[in-house]
């Protein structure tokens, strides 16, 4: 795996570490986390339309958007349910424990997901060292809470 490609992965997830404690900040000055979590989408969206203007990119072709698959659009609602989760959830379990829980959370997916090839990833079937790195990264989130 390229180097680059890990940076690149660890400046991701570093952003999401600051994103729910931006947006439960935000959260705490409106009164609301569907509100931080509005502002969160409209200020993304309205950048994605500036990088799409800048770069060209067209939009893509109507008749292919309504013959896509209703699961392929299900990843906004995702998102906007980890945006409202992380800004209810900074606050109460502070930032190392949310994003170790997150974490867990996506692993276990992943080794699900990758087990069975499902959402156009290859199949890669579960082995006891995936198996037990899962189990090493709960036993972290255990050692997390406590401390």
């Amino acid at each position: 795996m390229a180097p680059f490609l890990v940076l690149i992965a660890l400046l991701l997830g570093a952003g999401l570490t600051a994103q729910a404690g931006i947006n439960a900040s935000l959260r705490s000055y409106l009164g609301h986390p569907v509100h931080a979590t509005v502002i969160n989408f409209v200020v993304g969206l309205v950048a994605l339309f500036l990088y799409a203007a800048l770069a060209r990119i067209g939009r893509p072709p109507t008749a292919l958007l309504l013959r896509t698959p209703l699961w392929m659009i299900t990843g906004g609602l995702i998102g906007a349910m980890y945006v409202v989760g992380s800004v209810v959830l900074a606050p109460r379990l502070g930032a190392a424990v949310l994003v170790s829980v997150l974490v867990t959370g996506q692993l276990a997916a992943a080794l699900f997901i990758d087990h069975f090839g499902l959402l156009g990833f290859p199949q890669q079937p579960i082995s006891v060292a995936r198996v037990l790195g899962s189990a090493l990264l709960i036993g972290g989130v255990v050692l997390m809470r406590k401390g």
